[in-house]
């Protein structure tokens, strides 16, 4: 199995994290990266650096404008009097300004909240530099699984909360669905992508809504008690064409290997049943009982069983980095997630 990463990941260092009314240091740190990727070498697979990808395979997923906002935005902002260290919203349009015909600001404090979901994804000099390396290393992940193989993207920072013109909890450039994205566009017919983050895969699931040609299936703790909050649910099945194509398996919080394997099972019969060409799988250690934001306590051995069960779907797949914040633990449980492709 081949890695892919960039080191270009490690220059995103973001550190405003608002949580409960608290401002917090950021957990989405550059040790993440090292943690993983020295268990990549510890396991003996070869880790190269992904190809410069075209700004096209970034825009099959994301809009012109959003993407300009991620790479020119920071100049407007260094140039504000007394800026933050960061960009980071103090307003969002709601509903009721958007019903109301709300349009995109001029000036870059009304941009960072108009291509921003929460406070959760502070933006940085470097923030568009590491994503778009992540974005690289999803698509040459995505090229390997085209050609019949499985490879994992060291991707960071991660994806899925990401939607095609807003970030969103530490996520800029989706990851996942630009993968997805890339194995039609290199012949899959169709392609399911398995979310296993502890987190729902929001940015994922709103970019394939509409989308019959795309399964979404997202693992994850209760949104009534976890973020992303608002979606995430059992309910939410798609619309027009992609009515039937999202599949959501929200757990309860602290559900443990148990609920959560059954419902990774759940998931791939799912995937069976869609009998796509190949798979793309957001690959999240949060889920783990050791995680500073823990919502579902999964054991080591649950991610080696969790391994075992998405790869006895035998399909080519691009495994795709997303959370998994505690940079003690998370080397070993890629290690055993792993073991079956090994």
């Amino acid at each position: 199995m081949k890695v892919f990463w960039d080191p270009a990941g490690l220059r995103h260092d973001p550190r405003f994290f608002l949580q409960r009314g608290v401002v917090r240091r950021n957990f989405e740190v550059p040790a993440r990266a090292g943690a993983l990727l020295e268990a990549c070498h510890a396991m003996g697979l070869p880790v190269e650096a992904p190809p410069e990808c075209s700004d096209d395979a970034i825009f099959a997923v994301h809009q012109t404008d959003y993407v300009s906002f991620l790479h020119d935005g920071w100049r407007a902002w260094d140039a504000l009097p007394e800026r933050g260290d960061e960009m980071v919203p103090n307003i969002h349009p709601t509903p009721e300004m958007l019903a109301n015909g709300a349009k995109p600001s001029a000036t870059i404090v009304g941009q960072v909240g108009w291509y921003t979901a929460d406070t959760s994804c502070p933006i940085g000099p470097e923030t568009h530099a590491a994503a778009r390396a992540a974005a690289c290393c999803a698509i040459a992940a995505a090229d390997e699984a085209a050609r019949g193989w499985t490879a994992y993207a060291l991707a960071r920072p991660p994806g899925h909360h990401a939607y095609p013109a807003r970030a969103g909890g530490h996520c800029y450039l989706n990851n996942a669905a630009i993968a997805a994205e890339r194995l039609r566009a290199r012949g899959a017919a169709r392609v399911a992508v398995l979310d296993i983050d502890s987190h729902h895969g929001n940015g994922t699931q709103g970019t394939f809504w509409r989308r019959g040609d795309v399964l979404f299936v997202s693992v994850h703790g209760d949104p009534s008690r976890y973020y992303p909050w608002y979606v995430g649910h059992a309910d939410e099945r798609g619309g027009g064409a992609g009515e039937g194509c999202n599949l959501n398996l929200p757990l309860p919080l602290g559900s443990g290997d148990a609920g959560w394997l059954d419902a990774i099972a759940a998931g791939c019969a799912a995937i069976r049943q869609f009998a796509p060409d190949a798979l793309v799988v957001s690959l999240g250690f949060d889920a783990s009982k050791d995680e500073p934001l823990n919502a579902l306590a999964v054991t080591e051995d649950g991610f080696a069983r969790a391994g075992e069960a998405v790869a006895a779907l035998r399909l080519p797949a691009a495994l795709v980095q997303e959370g998994g914040y505690n940079v003690q633990v998370i080397g070993d449980l890629l290690t055993h997630f792993l073991a079956p492709w090994r």
